[in-house]
């Protein structure tokens, strides 16, 4: 029995293609960007089957991220990886690996988010965002509005993967529209970031995909219980 459907398969090898075509296309020097797309995107389908690997792989990805966003003074991508999403995704592998579905590691136990738990989410996103924007103001970062709207989304996203509900990829989904407009006013000024664009574009889809299996599994889940 294959862990990944065909679907997903082609979805990976799709979005790989993509990435490379891009990278080498607009690119061809910045191996740390081409790196960091390949293993974000493996990240994602990953995720999108509740596997804890995914968590180790966003790890990996945020520290490649952060530091391809300092070269381009994005500093709010810069301390949102590194300080928020890098942490939070070792914090959401000890609670994968703790709540697995009926013994399986390789499947997280969904989890249906409860009031108390949303409400907590979206006051700290409140004063995240509110305190990011003085901090971004602070270190004159680059288009500063959508790099706050930025730190918004991604904190909502780690806080909604942590308590394992299927809305992690609706609020990874609203990020990635972010950052394509983020590196899309990049790439306007440095052509070769266009691979990075093309890598957000294609996580987008990758996210789309990871709610709508996350709400299979789901249903199984809630089925098989």
């Amino acid at each position: 029995m294959h862990y990944f459907t065909k679907s997903e398969v082609c979805l990976w090898a799709g979005s790989v293609m993509l990435i490379l075509t891009a990278f080498f296309a607009f690119d061809r020097v910045n191996y740390m960007t081409l790196t960091a797309s390949l293993i974000g995107v493996t990240s994602l389908i990953f995720a999108a089957k509740g596997n804890p690997v995914a968590q180790v792989l966003m790890i990996v990805f945020s520290l490649l991220y952060g530091i391809i966003s300092h070269s381009f003074a994005y500093y709010g991508e810069m301390i949102t990886y590194l300080g928020m999403t890098m942490p939070m995704a070792v914090f959401t592998l000890i609670s994968w690996l703790k709540h697995p579905f009926e013994g399986r590691q390789s499947e997280v136990q969904i989890h249906h988010i409860r009031k108390s738990e949303l409400l907590l989410t979206i006051l700290l996103t409140v004063i995240v965002t509110i305190l990011f924007y003085f901090i971004l103001k602070y270190f004159h970062t680059a288009n500063l509005l959508p790099s706050t709207i930025s730190v918004t989304t991604s904190f909502l996203a780690v806080c909604l993967t942590f308590f394992r509900s299927p809305y992690y990829a609706v609020a990874y989904a609203a990020n990635d529209i972010v950052l394509i407009v983020l590196w899309m006013l990049a790439s306007l000024e440095n052509i070769s970031y266009i691979s990075v664009l093309v890598c957000f574009c294609v996580f987008l889809v990758n996210d789309i995909y990871g709610f709508i299996n996350w709400r299979r599994i789901e249903k199984r889940q809630r089925n098989s219980a």
